[in-house]
C-alpha cells in the first residue's frame, strides 16, 4: 500500500497502549532491513531520516525507495523527517513524498516554538502530513544538534497542554529524561512526568533517545502514553559492527555485497527485537 501519514497509526497505538518503533536509516540496506522486519512481524512501521541523511542521499532518492518498499507490502508505513530546524528542508521533504515531519524549535522560547510549529502545521495539514514537535530539550547528539546534559530541560505538563491548544500539532515529543546516543548508565526517565503529560494531552507522545533503554522502562513508558519510540544509534552500531566483523575475518574483501548482506541482517534482527519490545507485532491490521 502507499506510504501514509503516521497520525492515525499513532493515535491507534496510543489508544491500544502499544508503540510503533521509528527507525533512523542511512542506507538502502538499512531501509530494506526494517521493512523486512515489519513484514515478518506484521508490524506498522515508521521509517525516519535525519536532516544529515537527507542532505547526504537527497530527499527524492529516499522517498522513492520508501515508496517502492511500501508499494510491495500491505503494511501501514510512514516516512518521517526527524529533528529538523530548517523550514525549507521540511518543505523539500514534503514535496518529495515524506508523510511526517518534525519541526524542532525546542531551543527557542515557548512563543517562538509555537510560531514555528504553527507555520509548519499550515503547510502539512494541506498535504495530510503528520507533524511532530518537541517541548523541552532531549540531551545528547542528533546529527549536528548537540544538547549538553546540563541544558536538557524537561517538558512542563501544563505547558504541553497549552502548546497543543495553541498549535494543534498532531504528535508531541516531550523531554522526559531520555538522551540521544547510548546511555552511560541507567536512563533517568521521569515516569511521573510522562503520566502527568499524558493526562493533559490526547495526542500521541514520542519517546526520543530510545536506543539502549532497558525493556522494563520502555514497557512502562508505552503503558503511560508513549506511542512512538525512536531508534537510531543502536541500528548504526549493529550495521557497522557487522561490517567490521566481515573485514576482521576477511580484510581483503572488496565485494560490497559480502559485507552489506550481514549488516542488513543485523539491522533486521534488531528491528524485530524492537518491534516485540514496543508491542507492535501483529498490529498492522489494527493500525491501517
Amino acid at each position: 500500500m502507499p506510504l501514509i501519514s503516521s497520525t492515525k497509526m499513532l493515535q491507534t497505538a496510543r489508544r491500544e497502549k502499544y508503540a510503533i518503533p521509528a527507525f533512523n536509516v542511512h542506507t538502502l540496506e538499512m531501509l530494506q532491513a526494517v521493512v523486512e522486519a515489519a513484514v515478518e512481524t506484521d508490524s506498522p512501521l515508521i521509517i525516519q531520516t535525519t536532516v544529515g541523511t537527507v542532505k547526504h542521499l537527497g530527499p527524492d532518492y529516499i522517498a522513492h525507495a520508501a515508496k517502492t518498499a511500501a508499494d510491495r507490502t500491505d503494511l501501514p508505513m510512514a516516512l518521517h523527517l526527524d529533528h529538523c530546524t530548517d523550514f525549507p528542508t521540511i518543505i523539500q521533504c514534503i514535496r518529495a513524498g515524506y508523510t511526517s515531519v518534525m519541526i524542532d524549535a525546542s531551543m527557542f522560547p515557548f512563543e517562538e516554538n509555537v510560531k514555528q510549529t504553527c507555520k509548519v502545521m499550515e503547510i502539512a495539514q494541506a498535504s495530510g502530513v503528520n507533524v511532530e514537535a518537541e517541548l523541552g530539550k532531549v540531551g545528547g547528539v542528533e546529527d549536528d544538534i548537540v544538547v549538553d546534559e546540563r541544558d536538557a530541560l524537561l517538558a512542563d505538563p501544563e505547558e504541553c497542554a497549552l502548546f497543543i491548544e495553541r498549535t494543534d500539532v498532531t504528535t508531541l515529543a516531550p523531554a522526559i529524561g531520555t538522551a540521544h546516543g547510548i546511555y552511560k548508565g541507567t536512563p533517568n526517565i521521569d515516569f511521573e512526568r510522562i503520566a502527568r503529560i499524558a493526562d493533559r494531552v490526547e495526542v500521541p507522545l514520542v519517546l526520543h533517545g530510545g536506543s539502549g533503554i532497558p525493556a522494563e522502562q520502555i514497557h512502562q513508558a508505552v503503558a503511560l502514553g508513549m506511542a512512538k519510540v525512536n531508534i537510531a544509534t543502536e541500528l548504526r552500531i549493529a550495521f557497522s559492527d557487522a561490517i567490521k566483523g566481515v573485514f576482521t575475518e576477511h580484510p581483503a574483501e572488496n565485494d560490497p555485497r559480502k559485507y552489506m548482506v550481514p549488516a542488513k541482517e543485523a539491522v533486521k534482527q534488531l528491528a524485530m527485537e524492537k518491534m516485540r519490545l514496543c508491542g507492535s507485532v501483529g498490529k498492522a491490521g489494527v493500525a491501517r
